[in-house]
């Protein structure tokens, strides 16, 4: 490994050098603060509410989510993470005291949230390295959606940030939507038609983007409370599990086949589901690796030893901060995501 301004890692097979970013996803499960928020349902998390939310808690909270954010990455890049989306986030002070706390681990993220129409008052947001990416425009889409009784979809926003890939030149442009779809509350198939029109509604925003640039580089990622193989992925989204499969301005999903092998991200009654995708452009999947643009490489779920329950019934699932109610001090029920990609420099002659 050789450092300079940037990070240089070799991949094996490849002639010249690589340059990687990381860019993930983490839920990170109900990060409230312990002030109610004028109309927002957070009367849980108060330190007079069900979960018995204190400061303490808060504190404990914001260090675990820091700690797991600063590694994300880092087995590639040790700077860590370009970007990351997250969910379940209740206003921008929570984000503002995370990145606080990244700090104090030497990690530099600016904070970007929108308040959106969700009925508990979570939101998606994203922290970013301004040293590795220029955000340009933000932008938040509201779903417009009913439930099979009529009810109003009352969820988070789509949050679509544009900007550009720092460190060399000339730069590109990438665009990243964060998602978190409507819950599978009532079941799979009676909740379904609300993720479907979700899909509908990221992919209208990818096809815009390809409007604008027919070779956009686009990253989905979020909680979509489904799997790769349901319908809103596979088939109203149509991102593929094979890239071969992917056709001009088509969608792949690097998560599909991780499923296939048994690999997710939470667990529900003893089976793995993998809700926290990451689903990339074609443009970006095909990139040549030689091209000297970025491309795609790899990705990965950050499952490591201190996110994962080490002993008892639940052994091998993610260290949740509350099971039932009860305060468990842990990090989150879901395990981040994260693709890395790369850009070719020329060998040396």
């Amino acid at each position: 490994m050789v450092f300079s301004f940037l990070f240089v890692s070799n991949i094996k097979g490849q002639e010249g050098t690589q340059l990687v970013r990381c860019i993930a996803f983490y839920n990170l499960e109900n990060l409230f603060d312990t002030i109610h928020d004028e109309g927002k349902n957070d009367y849980e998390y108060l330190p007079d509410g069900g979960m018995n939310w204190t400061s303490y808690k808060y504190e404990s909270k914001l260090e675990k989510m820091a700690y797991a954010i600063s590694q994300i990455g880092t087995d590639e890049d040790p700077r860590g993470a370009m970007c990351l989306g997250v969910a379940e986030v209740e206003n921008m002070r929570c984000l503002e005291d995370l990145c606080a706390q990244l700090k104090t681990l030497n990690r530099n993220y600016k904070p970007i949230l929108l308040e959106g129409p969700d009925r508990r008052g979570v939101d998606v947001g994203f922290l970013y390295n301004p040293d590795m990416l220029k955000v340009s425009t933000v932008k938040g889409y509201e779903l417009n959606a009913h439930y099979a009784d009529g009810g109003v979809v009352k969820t988070r926003y789509q949050l679509l940030i544009s900007g550009y890939i720092l460190g060399t030149k000339p730069l590109e442009k990438i665009h990243i939507i964060v998602n978190h779809w409507p819950s599978r509350y009532g079941g799979e198939e009676s909740s379904r038609p609300p993720r479907d029109s979700a899909a509908m509604l990221c992919r209208s925003i990818c096809d815009s983007l390809y409007q604008k640039d027919p070779r956009a580089k686009i990253v989905i990622m979020g909680d979509l409370n489904d799997d790769p193989f349901n319908h809103s992925c596979a088939v109203v989204l149509d991102a593929k599990e094979n890239r071969e499969d992917v056709k001009e301005q088509g969608l792949f999903n690097t998560m599909w086949q991780k499923l296939e092998r048994g690999i997710g991200t939470l667990s529900y009654q003893g089976s793995w589901n993998l809700f926290d995708q990451i689903i990339i452009s074609e443009p970006l999947l095909n990139e040549p690796l030689n091209s000297g643009k970025w491309c795609y490489w790899k990705s990965q779920i950050f499952n490591k030893p201190f996110l994962t329950v080490q002993e008892g019934k639940d052994k091998g699932t993610p260290l949740r901060t509350h099971k039932s109610g009860v305060w468990q001090n842990g990090y989150g029920d879901h395990y981040p995501t994260m693709i890395y990609i790369v850009k070719t420099s020329e060998p040396a002659k």
